[in-house]
Order: structure tokens, then sequence, then C-alpha cells
């Protein structure tokens, strides 16, 4: 894509990638949608930690793309799912940059999961 016009003009901003240490999990209302080893944390000034997972590792039948969108002057472009379980609907609970500034190719096309939609959205490490 191209550099983020974020970490340029706001360079004491930082965002870190890391991988997740051992297994993560998201579990919603009790069914796990989502285990990976693979996932990356993302460490952002401002904000929680959040956790990206792997398209591989999530149970994509329960997400279905939304009309919403985003951009982050830092990390680019955000394309929204909305999360369907048990007959409801979570509307914009996950995201994932599709084409994120080069700075962050790292999440590139992985999902995160939004806590604060829903009290059933459970982010989890487990052993």
């Amino acid at each position: 894509m191209s550099r983020s016009p974020g970490h340029q003009q706001h360079p004491e901003h930082k965002v870190r990638e890391s991988r997740a240490e051992g297994r993560m999990s998201v579990n919603v209302n009790g069914l796990v949608v989502a285990d990976s080893r693979n996932a990356v944390k993302l460490d952002e000034d401002g904000h929680p930690p959040r956790f990206y997972f792997p398209r591989e590792d999530v149970k994509m039948e329960f997400l279905e793309r939304s009309d919403t969108t985003t951009e982050c002057p830092f990390k680019g472009h955000a394309s929204y799912f909305d999360l369907h379980n048990g007959g409801q609907t979570i509307k914009d609970a996950v995201w994932s940059y599709e084409t994120p500034y080069d700075e962050h190719l790292g999440i590139k096309k992985m999902l995160a999961f939004d806590e604060s939609k829903s009290a059933g959205i459970q982010i989890r490490s487990l052993p």
C-alpha cells in the first residue's frame, strides 16, 4: 500500500505488533469462534491491547461482511463484519485491515474482535 501518514505526522504515537504468547481463543456466548497459536498482539498508545487472528483460525461461517468501513491514519482502511451466533447478531463486532499501511503488514487480512460490542465476546489466553 503505502507509508502511514499517522506515523509520519506523529512519530511519538506508538503502535507495536508482537506475536501473542501461547494459544488465544475467542468465545461468543460460550461458542468458540476463533482459536489460534498464531495471533498477533497489537499495542497502540491510548487504546487497549487488541488481538488479531489469522482467518484460517476463525470460524468464518459466523461472520458476514458489513458495509461499515473506517480509516485509521496509523494502520489503514478497516472493513467490518457482523458476528452471528445462535440467532443473535452483533453488528460490526469484527474488523480487518485488508490493505494496511506498510508499517502494519503483520496484521494484513487478520481479524480482531471488539469485546466492547457485547459482554458475550471473550478473548482469552489458553494453556
